[in-house]
């Protein structure tokens, strides 16, 4: 599993449903914000009382876990198991798959933020649900996609002024329109790897038949799936 989110009890059970598998063999987590791990703590003692999940983290993810309560009695508890990741150092899940960490630009509060590059024996996968601006990366994003067989990336907010009297820059993320744009000059092939995910509840492409969802897929991109599934 890939980040835990708030709803994990719906999200594990969509795992095992896919996977079709009764046990969770480990959690990877990108970042420290409330998305992303709060989920977590569905496996202490109160809930599952889980024994030794292994849960991968870059060092200051770590360091956030062990010292904070309450994630820090998962650690004490032994319901999780944290492994140590470092950004760019392949890890393998198995005989089958690798995951790479890739820092990204992101509010780092409380940790760094890594997209995961996920390679299997067959097909490589980027999932990449946050970043500030595609122009603060030290990397081209067209340059992981021309490497990847499909990409899920941030597709938090669609346009400017989704957020009315709040400040926009205060939450950066690259607006699906942006991303587009960008785009627009990528081959079919290219564009069509492309699946924007994190989509908050004010983003419009939300509704599959609106203005915007279309929009995406005459820009040659998609919206994500909920159950969709990329074999690797």
């Amino acid at each position: 599993m890939i980040d835990a989110t708030p709803d994990f009890p719906s999200q594990l059970n969509a795992l095992r449903e896919s996977a079709q598998a009764l046990t969770l063999n480990g959690v990877l987590l990108t970042h420290a914000h409330i998305g992303h791990y709060a989920g977590l703590i569905h496996l202490g003692r109160e809930v599952m009382g889980a024994d030794g999940v292994p849960v991968y983290v870059m060092p200051r993810m770590r360091r956030f876990l062990e010292t904070n309560g309450p994630w820090e009695q998962l650690v004490k508890l032994n319901n999780v198991e944290l492994r140590s990741i470092a950004a760019d150092q392949p890890v393998s899940l198995g005989d089958h798959v690798r995951v790479t960490p890739l820092l990204v630009p992101h509010r780092d509060e409380y940790s760094e933020t890594v997209a995961f590059s996920i390679e299997g024996p067959r097909r490589r996968v980027l999932y990449l649900p946050d970043i500030d601006k595609w122009e603060r990366w030290d990397r081209r994003i067209e340059d992981l996609l021309a490497q990847v067989d499909a990409a899920f990336i941030d597709g938090t907010f669609f346009t400017e002024g989704e957020l009315p009297g709040r400040n926009a820059a205060e939450v950066p993320h690259p607006r699906i329109e942006e991303s587009l744009r960008r785009f627009e000059e990528l081959p079919a092939r290219e564009r069509d790897k492309v699946h924007f995910i994190h989509l908050n509840h004010t983003n419009p492409a939300i509704r599959a038949r609106s203005p915007a969802a279309r929009q995406i897929e005459a820009g040659g991109c998609h919206v994500a799936r909920v159950g969709q599934v990329v074999p690797l």
